[in-house]
């Protein structure tokens, strides 16, 4: 039997209507609400930039308008040094660690700790007795064989005659000539034992050998001393002059060359190990053969007078040395240079009263005074103090340090003439 197509189109059930946030439409529903999120986000960003812009244009425009107290001062010509640092120590010119040179009993020490002597002083004996003995000895046997060759040269003179006349023969003459060289020879030797046994009575007398500084007495008297002992009796270290040894990097060994070369005399400096005091000044005598290739740097050594005794072996001390001058130089006080993201720069008091903020290269500084290679010329007018409140364009009031620096309730009443920098 058959079914009725519209019967069965009747009884079947109706499909489920598909979601509302399904498929195309919340795809679409997706990107508007993103857009929107980045809409956002940039109108806020946006607004917060501009804010931040018209701030900062605000706060110029009032810096420029607000008159700021400055010191100002004005830039010269003149010369600067150009110094090279380095560190150093103290060392004595020379150094002798004084031995006996003869064996025997120290008797007495006449040099006393810390003492200054001079080369030739005696510093102390040793007993002499033996080496007075010894002199005696060997005198005695020179006299006996100077006797002895006195009497081989008559005998020569008679056996010349004696073989002239062919009463001898020629061997007993050849003989005797023999004779007489070896005396010579012996003659010979007890001079010289003569000679070193009055040199050990001279040794017996220690004496300095540079004049100098005696250090700590290393033995007493009544000891026996000998000339192999490891201590030496004095150490003498030779104060006046003085050296200092000192390195510098090895970049800078090229101009001190250049300089030593040419017949220059480098002065150099000393001073203590936190740099507030000058100790002594001398000049350079010479630069090492080599340089250190663990630190890249070279050794020097400078000569001292020392003549007040301000400098003392192994002394730290901290080195200056004058490699030039240089002449006709724009200086500035170290005090106006500033720093910012664009390096280095100063606040120039311009004509119109108002600052200029200025690049500058900069040359070499001694102290308080800097030289500037490019930026500022002479005779204009940098901030040294209170540039810290400036912005470009700023107006300045010009107040002499003095009045900056008063004591609060003596304040000074503000300058009345016209704010402009004086050239």
């Amino acid at each position: 039997m058959k079914m009725d197509p519209d019967k069965k189109k009747v009884h079947e059930a109706p499909s489920t209507p598909p979601p509302s946030g399904s498929g195309p439409l919340r795809t679409r529903r997706r990107r508007w609400l993103a857009a929107a999120a980045v809409g956002l986000v940039v109108i806020v960003v946006w607004r917060h930039a501009k804010a931040a812009k018209d701030g900062a244009a605000a706060a110029k425009k009032a810096a420029a308008g607000q008159t700021v107290p400055v010191a100002v001062a004005a830039a010269t010509r003149g010369e600067i040094p150009v110094y090279l640092d380095g560190l150093g120590s103290v060392a004595a010119y020379y150094t002798v660690n004084l031995h006996s040179r003869v064996d025997g009993q120290l008797m007495t020490v006449l040099a006393h700790e810390g003492q200054f002597v001079k080369q030739g002083d005696i510093l102390a004996e040793i007993d002499p007795r033996p080496f007075q003995a010894q002199l005696e000895q060997a005198q005695g046997q020179l006299a006996k064989d100077q006797a002895l060759l006195t009497n081989a040269k008559l005998d020569l003179e008679r056996y010349k005659t004696l073989v002239e006349d062919k009463a001898i023969p020629r061997q007993q003459y050849d003989t005797q000539v023999a004779t007489l060289a070896q005396y010579e020879g012996t003659v010979k030797a007890d001079q010289a034992n003569v000679a070193a046994a009055r040199l050990n009575v001279t040794y017996a007398k220690v004496t300095a050998p540079i004049s100098g500084r005696v250090g700590l007495r290393q033995v007493d008297p009544g000891n026996i001393i000998h000339a192999n002992d490891l201590n030496g009796m004095f150490v003498i270290t030779q104060l006046q002059p003085i050296a200092v040894i000192f390195t510098l990097p090895e970049d800078a060994l090229p101009a001190v060359l250049q300089k030593l070369h040419g017949g220059s005399k480098l002065p150099v400096e000393t001073f203590n190990r936190d740099k507030t005091k000058k100790l002594a000044t001398g000049a350079l005598l010479t630069v090492d053969n080599e340089i250190d290739p663990n630190s890249g740097t070279a050794k020097l050594k400078a000569l001292f007078d020392n003549k007040d005794e301000a400098l003392f072996p192994n002394q730290f001390v901290n080195v200056r040395l004058l490699l030039e001058t240089r002449r006709d130089q724009v200086l500035i006080p170290s005090a106006a240079l500033q720093r910012g993201a664009q390096g280095q720069f100063v606040y120039v008091a311009s004509p119109d009263g108002t600052a200029q903020m200025r690049p500058v290269k900069l040359g070499p500084v001694d102290g308080d005074n800097t030289s500037v290679e490019s930026g500022v010329e002479a005779g204009e007018s940098v901030v040294v103090d209170g540039a810290e409140k400036l912005q470009p364009g700023a107006k300045l009031q010009i107040q002499t340090p003095a009045a900056r620096g008063a004591a609060p309730g003596k304040t000074q009443a503000p300058s009345t003439e016209d704010h402009r920098a004086k050239p």
